[in-house]
């Protein structure tokens, strides 16, 4: 009975492997063709469509997203620098309102909680928004206009406060007041060090929304040199857009323009610094992501 037990394990643990493989090479093989797709001829791709296996390699694409490195580089730097103090601030900002909420001896915890909540079933409005931002706090065509909003967010409160409550012991909260400290010093030493995972979960979902916000910087940023990759992708993609309709409408134009494979070029170097970061943190996400999204 034992061997037969084990032999259907086993019969189970490989056909769950062969399962799972497949289920990770259908998550890769549509980057894989994103990859092999903006190295393709774009004539071959208006003709004959996208495929792994291209007739005619260019890298016409990349010659015309790069041919002006500086605005490039410049969008590069202004997202990277956008994402990191938007990350870094959102985060402690973030796990500060957590370990409050998650305070028993806070009396208006719950009540703070349900405005929380409430924000995520109604909003104030895409103008009442617009006009906080630019005319009260005076932050139009300013950096701080792609930072400051995006600080808090009440779907990562609500996450880091469960957290705080499922996985900080009151014990050693309560030993720590005992033994002299602070509140300020039991945040910093002992509910971040405990909250690894909640913060890698949420400075992910903050870093991905920043990294791929281009409507903020559309509204707010009126100076070229200010916007974000997103956004200098997007208009990018306008402009191919106007010049093949320009060409099919029967205008004369100069410009050459591989309007199909540069989509999927914009996409390779707008995803590429997000792939690299993700394994890094992919350890702490599920354990975060479960554990907090617990109901408290």
């Amino acid at each position: 009975m034992r061997r037969q037990n084990n032999r259907g394990y086993r019969i189970f643990n490989r056909l769950s492997c062969v399962l799972v493989g497949l289920f990770s090479l259908a998550c890769l093989l549509p980057f894989l063709l994103l990859l092999i797709g903006s190295f393709t001829d774009n004539d071959l791709v208006v003709r004959n469509g996208y495929t792994f296996f291209p007739q005619k390699w260019s890298v016409d694409s990349y010659i015309y997203l790069f041919r002006n490195p500086t605005g490039l580089l410049n969008a590069y730097q202004v997202t990277i620098v956008t994402t990191l103090a938007t990350t870094a601030g959102g985060l402690f900002l973030t796990a500060m309102t957590g370990y409050a909420l998650s305070r028993q001896d806070f009396r208006s915890r719950n009540v703070f909680s349900f405005l929380f909540y409430f924000t995520q079933l109604f909003g104030g409005g895409l103008i009442p928004w617009y006009m906080v931002i630019t005319q009260y706090l005076g932050m139009l065509d300013s950096l701080w206009a792609l930072i400051v909003p995006s600080l808090l967010s009440s779907y990562n409160i609500l996450l880091m406060r469960n957290f705080i409550k499922q996985c900080v012991p009151g014990e050693v909260v309560e030993s720590a007041r005992i033994d002299g400290a602070g509140d300020l010093r039991i945040f910093l030493r002992i509910v971040l060090q405990l909250s690894t995972p909640a913060l890698a979960t949420i400075g992910l979902f903050i870093a991905l929304g920043k990294w791929n916000d281009w409507y903020s910087s559309m509204l707010f940023i009126k100076t070229e040199s200010r916007h974000t990759l997103q956004y200098y992708l997007y208009r990018m993609v306008n402009m191919a857009n106007a010049i093949r309709n320009m060409a099919q409408a029967g205008v004369s134009v100069d410009v050459r323009l591989p309007s199909e494979t540069l989509k999927m070029a914009m996409a390779i170097v707008a995803t590429g610094p997000v792939v690299l970061v993700y394994p890094f943190v992919q350890r702490y996400f599920v354990k975060g992501l479960s554990i907090g999204a617990v109901k408290g």
